[in-house]
């Protein structure tokens, strides 16, 4: 059994909907308190209502863009000032616009870096004080099998930004060791999420084709792994990367998958 999360203070960025409201809806079930961040007031608004209905724990909410220096601070005073401190951050906030290699442009390239690099790295270094004076601070990153391990059309740039973050984390879980910060990744692969939706069910249906298990992962399989990075239990793993994609990155061939 592991030990309760009840009352810990948690930020998650990005955490309006897909992946990041997941991820704050396994929390609030554990019983810690959690503030969204996210850039749109109105969507920020509707899943800090429906996740406090669900979960009947307590959702905080700070309108604010990652790509921002100032705004990674805002979010950090407002855990701070809500909750009394920051122990865990879910560095969740990322964007995924696709196009080609050949068309990409330097203000493609920075809009991306911008949030999924940047806003990471700047997002750890407001929360530094109070994760350290947590005691048990915690980041855990939301990453991607797409860059680190696979690659796919169109994503050249998420693809470098998704390990750019592997880059960050490796020394970045060396500085704050002394600290007890733990910084770790999830590696989601093909997740339902509302933009999954808006493909269509044939490109569904082809990914699903393509994992093992025949099923894509829900948000909460990445809310659990997220879970686990920030318990007591894990505090001696700092570092690392954890793939949750129901195996999808392991077939050498679509041949391995026939007749299973």
């Amino acid at each position: 059994m592991f030990t309760a999360l009840d009352g810990r203070s948690v930020i998650v960025t990005g955490g309006s909907k897909g992946i990041g409201k997941g991820i704050a809806r396994v929390f609030s079930r554990a019983g810690a308190n959690v503030l969204l961040a996210a850039r749109d007031e109105a969507v920020l608004a509707a899943a800090a209502e429906d996740l406090s209905r669900e979960t009947g724990g307590r959702i905080e909410t700070v309108v604010a863009d990652v790509a921002s220096v100032a705004d990674c601070g805002r979010i950090a005073a407002a855990a701070v000032e809500r909750f009394g401190g920051i122990d865990v951050l879910c560095a969740n906030a990322g964007v995924f616009p696709e196009k080609p290699l050949a068309d990409m442009t330097e203000a493609d390239v920075d809009a991306v870096f911008d949030c999924n690099v940047k806003g990471t790295m700047f997002m750890v270094q407001a929360c530094l004080p109070h994760l350290e004076a947590s005691g048990r601070g915690r980041v855990v990153i939301t990453s991607s099998i797409t860059g680190p391990i696979t690659g796919y059309p169109g994503w050249s740039h998420y693809g470098a930004s998704k390990a750019a973050q592997l880059g960050f984390l490796r020394t970045a879980a060396i500085e704050l060791a002394p600290k007890r910060i733990t910084v770790n990744a999830v590696l989601p692969g093909n997740i339902a999420t509302e933009g999954l939706a808006d493909m269509g069910e044939e490109y569904r249906r082809g990914m699903e084709a393509a994992i093992p298990q025949h099923r894509l992962g829900t948000v909460e399989d990445i809310g659990y792994a997220a879970l686990f990075f920030a318990t007591d239990e894990a505090g001696y793993i700092t570092g690392q990367c954890m793939v949750v994609d129901g195996g999808q990155v392991l077939p050498e061939s679509p041949a391995a998958l026939e007749g299973i």
